[in-house]
């Protein structure tokens, strides 16, 4: 999902020249909730099925995947649309809650209804067995399974690790958390569990990041860049194992209290 543009390329000694190169393409992805626009995000327009399967179970609108009716994908000229749809006692749960909210790439605590929410109850996570080797192994794949930001420079990655660091599934977009519920999204979609591996993020690990992970039963959550504070709150009321400034050379171990 990219369309090229032209720039001005220009170098310290004031020469420019033409220059082309991909973009990634961004687009308002409105998703709605048996009749109900629950949020309008800003996100890459692939794997757009997967995306709102990801957000649902990270929004806690439904508590596994099954519990989805039906998911319909409408393309129009200003956007996409995703109606989804669920059963009674989920919607009725929704509305209770429900809000209109638009959210960048770079959302924080956009749409919270209040700072109470921040602070939900986490389910504990199976505890974390994968080896450090792993994620060394992961990190050097990595770059393999991210087509889109070689392309454009702008895209993170989100991929499901195997217990030994191999690559099973990745997927990219213009933020993070979208990256982050697409693969959670397709996990879900194809009945896959993390058998013992572990997510590799190609950003900085946030809060939001430390929950989808936890609604995931993510047993361990790799950043590339670092944590913050409430993301390692967070990870240690879900005995979620956080590893942050994973680098090739170095990775920071954050383990939970058992």
């Amino acid at each position: 999902m990219t369309i090229t543009h032209s720039f001005d390329r220009v170098t310290p000694d004031s020469i420019a020249t033409s220059h082309a190169r991909a973009v990634i393409e961004e687009a308002p992805v409105a998703i709605e909730v048996n009749g109900i626009g629950y949020a309008v995000m800003m996100a890459t327009p692939r794997d757009i099925a997967d995306f709102a399967t990801g957000f649902a179970l990270a929004e806690r609108i439904v508590a596994v995947a099954d519990e989805i009716d039906s998911l319909d994908v409408h393309e129009t000229p200003h956007g996409t649309i995703v109606r989804l749809t669920v059963p009674p006692a989920r919607a009725a749960a929704m509305l209770d809650r429900v809000r209109r909210r638009t959210s960048d790439s770079s959302c924080g605590l956009c749409g919270m209804d209040n700072l109470d929410a921040v602070h939900r109850d986490l389910p504990r996570v199976p505890e974390a067995t994968a080896a450090p080797a792993a994620i060394f192994a992961a990190l050097a794949a990595m770059r393999v399974h991210q087509p889109l930001n070689r392309a454009t420079g702008a895209a993170h990655a989100a991929l499901l690790c195997a217990h030994d660091g191999a690559i099973r599934i990745a997927r990219e977009d213009v933020g993070r958390h979208n990256a982050f519920d697409k693969l959670i999204g397709a996990m879900a979609r194809q009945s896959l569990d993390w058998d013992g591996g572990f997510a590799l993020l190609s950003s900085r690990c946030s809060y939001e990041l430390v929950e989808k992970a936890a609604l995931a039963a993510c047993p361990m959550l790799v950043t590339v860049s670092a944590a913050t504070s409430l993301a390692l709150e967070r990870a240690a009321a879900a005995g979620l194992t956080l590893v942050s400034l994973a680098r090739d050379d170095a990775v920071l171990f954050s383990h939970p209290v058992r």
